[in-house]
């Protein structure tokens, strides 16, 4: 039981195995008349994280769910990643989590109980790390092992973020270093050194609950996490939908520091070639390496954030008090014909 390796048994690794945004896109579409509902404040038309449902009294409840395929070997840890990730896009929306219900997909008959058992309790480690009960949940006999959640919150309406609320002038800041997808493509060759080894699920399963901090500084008007999508992924639906154009400096993009390594031995997962494909065409960049990083889908990644200035000095205080070390790597200006500008 011990000589199992998830990855093995997935044609995709977490948030890679997203659908592209060109292809979801297309699928969304719907010939059906909505109903309309007021009290909705966030739903499908921004691509936010989660949906926010206005209860009258000043609170909305938020609801979101995330779930994929094993991004790493070991069960306990792919569980605690899938639900960290899930969590996160309460945080992302500045809101606390309340409950959570699992989603489980089990090749009943290729892969023994106990594993999937491994994998759910490595979801309810990380529902205790955020103060949550994991409630219940669903399972299906599948083809290929899935979890994820399904998960509850609620937010105070005053501080509400949302990911198309940025304003001119705002500096950008990432919580994570970027680098997921390269070093669990390097894990998946068998190229990824020992030392190496818990670096990416170190990160992927530490909870973004700095979003519920930063939800009390009204200077903090737009956030988002970045997952499949990659950096410039988020970015782009952020810059869309506040109508803002990203002048970022690759340079100062947080990331691991041993990505170089394997980018040299091309593990580069699938995912960052189809996030290109999707969005490319908006993006304003000379060196086309950068697309490695750039672009590099991200599975529980960090919280990008834009921050008015004359709030950074307070956010950068909060971080530092959190122990995430990072500066700013940009800042968001009038809209042009792209949404991202990359420099060196």
């Amino acid at each position: 039981m011990n000589n199992i390796k998830l990855t093995q048994y997935s044609h995709g690794a977490g948030c890679g195995c997203k659908i592209s945004s060109k292809v979801l896109d297309a699928m969304l579409v719907s010939h059906i008349k909505p109903i309309t509902d007021n009290n909705l404040l966030v739903g499908n038309d921004s691509r936010d994280d989660a949906a926010v449902y206005n209860m009258g009294d000043g609170t909305g409840i938020i609801s979101t769910t995330d779930f994929f395929m094993p991004i790493v070997d070991d069960p306990f840890t792919f569980g605690k990643i899938a639900a960290a990730n899930a969590i996160s896009d309460i945080y992302a929306m500045g809101g606390k989590p309340l409950m959570a219900i699992a989603i489980l997909g089990w090749p009943v008959n290729k892969i023994p109980t106990e594993i999937a058992q491994q994998v759910l309790d490595g979801g309810r480690a990380a529902c205790q790390d955020a103060g949550i009960l994991l409630a219940g949940g669903h399972s299906i006999d599948s083809p290929e092992p899935i979890f994820g959640l399904a998960v509850t919150g609620k937010v105070q309406l005053n501080k509400l973020k949302q990911n198309n609320t940025a304003t001119q002038g705002c500096k950008l800041y990432l919580t994570k270093p970027l680098g997921v997808g390269i070093l669990t493509t390097a894990q998946k060759k068998g190229l990824l050194k020992k030392a190496h080894k818990n670096v990416a699920p170190d990160a992927m399963s530490q909870l973004n609950n700095i979003g519920w901090h930063l939800a009390n500084v009204g200077g903090v008007k737009a956030m988002t996490d970045v997952t499949g999508f990659g950096l410039l992924g988020h970015l782009r639906e952020m810059c869309e939908g506040s109508k803002l154009t990203a002048h970022i400096n690759y340079n100062e993009v947080p990331r691991f520091d041993m990505l170089d390594e394997y980018l040299t031995q091309n593990c580069v997962p699938g995912g960052t070639h189809r996030n290109w494909d999707s969005f490319g065409d908006k993006i304003q960049m000379h060196n086309p390496d950068f697309i490695k990083l750039l672009c590099d889908p991200q599975t529980s990644g960090g919280l990008l954030v834009a921050v008015e200035p004359s709030h950074a000095a307070q956010v950068e205080s909060l971080f530092k008090e959190n122990n995430i070390p990072v500066k700013s790597f940009g800042e968001l200006k009038e809209q042009s014909d792209k949404w991202v500008v990359v420099n060196e």
